[in-house]
């Protein structure tokens, strides 16, 4: 006999899981002699919220392409959790969140303390997760809590991947199992085994006749060049066709930023060079990328003009080709097998040395690569410094998090990535605090790499508690805090009727000392490359407080201006 959190662990192992991240409460903390039990097969990290936790589980989803698992109390983790789940759901990142309905045993239709079952009196854990999660089930005997691990990995991992819910009734998890039990279990294998489609031929035919008839090609690569892994692949074909590729805010440093195909990130946030640059373009080949509102202006209608342009759109789930915008020719693929048929087929190159030529005139004509010739107040950072230092510190062996916020927004606009597939932002939701955790996720997944939080003082007082996890986990992250001492984007965008914006002033390279990492306050431009070398030095974690200007604002890196 075993009891249900002893096949649920079996079956999340043998499914291929690794690690999950967790603060256990109630119905959970019974699962945890289980997952102790193959604690050398499945690694439990133990964070400060069911926020912070959620988050590094969504991350180490991105990353590895495999589901991590979030796993805490129900009443919790449906609403605190939320963040991480809503992020995964939205930028299709695998999870498998693991939780519970709190009925303490059988009272859950009597309104009791905290329970999650949707009776009267109680709240519903299923209701909360169904609309944030690309699968949801609800587990009454220990049958359904097996097979709906199963099912759950199976939902999160297969195209487009995302988060999947497995809610338990609490009673359940200890409840022992017959060998033989009904209805009868199978192992995993079966149930995960897929071939993805395949592009049709004769549609990636097209594509390549009208790339080689088109005058001003642009690629727009979204989240899905990400996830398929395709970035090399594309800059590769995009050079040797001199095609211009502009990304997604998702898809930001898919490609080198520094290569003479790169016109940077599009959208109000991004860089006018992306913008200009997919204004002109005869035709527009979206590949992977959902072409969202955010990231178009707003569906600016100079942007991108269908029955004017012809639009190409390449996408692994048919309901999102022609989604926000009409399209001339779908192709439901996976865009890695889109590019790889193109080279097959081979494009023309002829013509690459003028198209070249043409994409090279914008990125001198929009400044792309270029600063604005900004500066702080005597004794402050300004945003640019800090973009500036990043640029020049960042090498193949980097990581970069970003959050939200004016600080963000100074990246994407000005920051060109120098190596591919470093970058990582919270691209679903854009919420603050997402950072921190992220970077925190990002290190226990590449040990060997160097990993850079950028965060706002806002953003990273809300999951500080990070630090004491990486301490925790032996996890040397280095977050710099770009400290304006309030919220920067929205202040600048009162004017000069701020309210609700300014914080007091918090000494965070105290409280990462404090937490047993270390920490630094810097004030000049010229200390920030020294601070970044020397943090990354240390074999703990390190917080660098930036100090940034009140009054330096996000305006000077948005492109507002009428195309």
């Amino acid at each position: 006999m075993v009891k249900t959190s002893e096949r649920v662990v079996d079956t999340l192992i043998e499914a291929g899981v690794t690690r999950a991240f967790t603060l256990p409460g109630l119905g959970v903390t019974w699962s945890l002699p289980a997952f102790y039990e193959r604690r050398d097969e499945l690694d439990v990290v133990l964070t400060r919220s069911e926020w912070i936790a959620s988050i590094m589980a969504q991350t180490t989803g991105r990353l590895t392409g495999k589901p991590a698992v979030l796993m805490g109390q129900g009443p919790w983790l449906s609403t605190v959790g939320g963040a991480g789940i809503l992020e995964a759901h939205f930028s299709g990142s695998p999870m498998v969140v693991l939780t519970e309905t709190s009925d303490y045993g059988g009272y859950g239709q009597m309104g009791v303390y905290q329970t999650m079952t949707g009776d009267y009196g109680g709240a519903d854990a299923m209701a909360s997760l169904k609309p944030i999660t690309k699968y949801s089930t609800y587990a009454n005997t220990p049958e359904e809590a097996v097979y709906g691990v199963q099912m759950a990995v199976k939902h999160a991992s297969l195209p487009r991947s995302g988060p999947a819910a497995v809610v338990m009734k609490t009673s359940i998890i200890r409840q022992e199992m017959a060998e033989e039990t009904s209805p009868r279990l199978y192992p995993s294998a079966g149930y995960l085994r897929h071939r993805p489609s395949k592009p049709d031929p004769e549609a990636v035919a097209e594509l390549a006749r009208l790339i080689d008839a088109a005058e001003r090609p642009v690629i727009v690569a979204g989240n899905g060049i990400l996830q398929s892994g395709s970035g090399a692949a594309l800059e590769a074909l995009a050079e040797r066709a001199g095609i211009a590729v502009a990304t997604s805010y998702n898809a930001k440093g898919a490609i080198v930023e520094s290569s003479p195909v790169s016109v940077g990130m599009l959208g109000n946030w991004g860089h006018r060079c992306a913008n200009v640059t997919l204004s002109r373009a005869d035709l527009v080949v979206m590949l992977g990328a959902s072409m969202g509102p955010d990231y178009t202006r707003f569906r600016d209608p100079k942007l991108v003009r269908p029955g004017e342009q012809t639009l190409v759109q390449v996408d692994i789930d048919a309901r999102n080709a022609g989604w926000v915008y009409p399209v001339d020719l779908a192709i439901t693929a996976d865009v890695r097998d889109v590019i790889d048929l193109l080279n097959e087929i081979g494009l023309k190159t002829e013509t690459a040395a003028g198209r070249l030529q043409a994409i090279e005139k914008v990125q001198q004509e929009t400044g792309y690569g270029v600063l604005p010739q900004v500066s702080a107040r005597q004794g402050y950072l300004h945003h640019a410094d800090l973009v500036r230092a990043l640029q020049g510190f960042l090498t193949a062996d980097d990581y970069l998090t970003l959050d939200a916020g004016a600080n963000r927004i100074w990246s994407t606009f000005g920051l060109r990535m120098p190596y591919r597939e470093r970058l990582l932002v919270p691209g679903g939701t854009g919420i603050m605090g997402w950072g921190p955790p992220a970077a925190a996720a990002c290190k226990l997944v590449h040990r060997d790499k160097r990993v850079t939080c950028l965060a706002g003082d806002g953003g990273f007082m809300m999951t500080l508690q990070t630090i004491a996890t990486c301490v925790q986990q032996q996890a040397p992250v280095v977050f710099l805090v770009s400290n304006n001492s309030g919220l920067g984007m929205v202040r600048d965008n009162l004017g000069d009727k701020p309210i609700a914006v300014d914080f007091g002033d918090v000494d965070f390279a105290g409280v990462a000392t404090a937490m047993g990492g270390h920490g630094m306050r810097v004030s000049h431009p010229d200390q920030l490359r020294d601070a970044l070398e020397e943090a990354h030095r240390m074999d703990v974690p390190v917080v660098i407080d930036a100090q940034v200007d009140p009054e330096a604002s996000h305006h000077e890196a948005c492109d507002n201006a009428p195309l």
